[in-house]
């Protein structure tokens, strides 16, 4: 088991990552796929499924008696202030719930404290159009356009902010990669062309397809690309796909792809092109893994041995437990005994980076997984950047004013 999600039954019973499913209701799951294990796990909300788990360092299998609930999966993460003032919120998708989690998450932590946003769209795929107009509606002045659509037989259709920011004008700072499509990219784009976000990261996969279904027998129906979707100053977010291959399209590597005629400006006079997702006004991108990461990571070296580090004990920490030296040894000799690929000189150069992960995969046994995924953020240094970009965002809103 990778992790329990937070919350969850499982997670409230005291399962832990690492533990290994022995049997579901009586039932072997020896020869058993994943899938196989998780349909015998799910079952009517309210009854009752007992679940026998094999554990490190515990010497005989423990049994639980877990009743069933419903595990809600959000598509907004819990927003945080990753600093004083400054509020981060990833949103993964954009489903029919999200702009009210979205509102939630600001009622939670007090609009009125935020001094500066980081909204992080990053391998978000989009979702619902209406709800991506909707968390684009509540950065924007009301009136404001945030997307159109167009196409040979039908005329343009805009989307309008119909409730604004009530004033709200706090500096925001958009983080955007290859996998923000779709809802991510009207929601980029629109806070963008308004100059209303700074928009740090690669170049957005470019999906502008508007389709219509027709349907047709047997149960099927035919996806018709009707019209294209473009950002409020015009610019068409669809990258060119006429030449390329399937594949191409999806995993391509050409991640500047822009229309050299499709060019527009801005509220501000800043200058912007279509034709190829939304282009960020800061290209960056987190440092790639070196040898020994990627050695690590495909060994789930973190994983198991932070199951075998808890194995019989209580899965507790301090709150501002790190990794001291003498765990960290025990991890190095962990990587010997699992034939991990390293030299010395490699273990000394990412001593640092080995410490954080080692202690944001510990999070996740000792704190659960939400503590884990705060910690995961605040050493990110793509979000470290945003931080640093404030100021950039800031000077967008004061150039507008202007």
């Amino acid at each position: 088991m990778i992790a329990p999600f937070e919350g969850s039954p499982a997670y409230k019973a005291g399962i832990r990552p690492g533990d290994a499913i022995l049997e579901v209701n009586d039932k072997r799951t020896d020869g058993l796929t994943t899938t196989e294990v998780a349909d015998l796990l799910k079952g009517p909300r309210g009854t009752h499924v007992q679940v026998v788990l094999a554990r490190e360092g515990v010497e005989k299998p423990l049994t639980f008696n877990i009743v069933r609930d419903e595990i809600p999966r959000k598509s907004v993460e819990d927003a945080f202030f990753v600093r004083p003032g400054v509020m981060y919120i990833d949103i993964q998708s954009f489903n029919e719930n999200t702009s009210r989690e979205v509102e939630d998450n600001f009622k939670r932590l007090g609009e009125n404290n935020v001094k500066g946003l980081i909204l992080d769209l990053r391998d978000n795929p989009g979702g619902l159009l209406n709800e991506g107009v909707a968390v684009a509606d509540r950065f924007l002045q009301k009136g404001q356009i945030i997307v159109s659509h167009r196409g040979r037989a039908s005329a343009d259709k805009p989307y309008i902010a119909r409730h604004g920011n009530g004033g709200r004008e706090y500096p925001i700072v958009v983080l955007v990669n290859r996998y923000s499509a779709s809802a991510a990219e009207i929601v980029a784009g629109a806070l963008q062309d308004h100059d209303r976000g700074w928009v740090l990261g690669d170049n957005t996969f470019g999906k502008g397809l508007v389709q219509t279904v027709y349907p047709l027998s047997d149960n099927t129906g035919l996806a018709l690309t009707t019209a294209h979707f473009y950002t409020p100053s015009g610019r068409l977010i669809q990258r060119d796909y006429t030449n390329a291959s399937f594949y191409s399209y999806y995993y391509r590597k050409d991640v500047e792809t822009k229309n050299p005629l499709d060019v527009k400006l801005t509220d501000s006079g800043r200058t912007v092109y279509g034709g190829g997702g939304i282009s960020p006004d800061e290209k960056f991108s987190a440092p790639k893994l070196n040898k020994y990461q990627t050695e690590v990571l495909r060994k789930y070296a973190f994983f198991n041995f932070t199951a075998k580090f808890f194995g019989g004990h209580e899965a507790k920490l301090n709150k501002d437990w790190t990794p001291d030296t003498n765990v960290m040894n025990d991890f190095h000799a962990f990587l010997l005994k699992e034939n991990v690929p390293f030299t010395e000189a490699e273990f000394a150069e990412n001593i640092d980076w080995t410490r954080q992960q080692l202690r944001r995969e510990m999070y996740i046994t000792a704190f659960g997984p939400e503590e884990a995924r705060k910690l995961g953020v605040e050493n990110d240094p793509v979000v470290g950047k945003a931080i640093e970009a404030m100021p950039k965002a800031k000077g967008l809103l004061e150039t507008g004013k202007k």
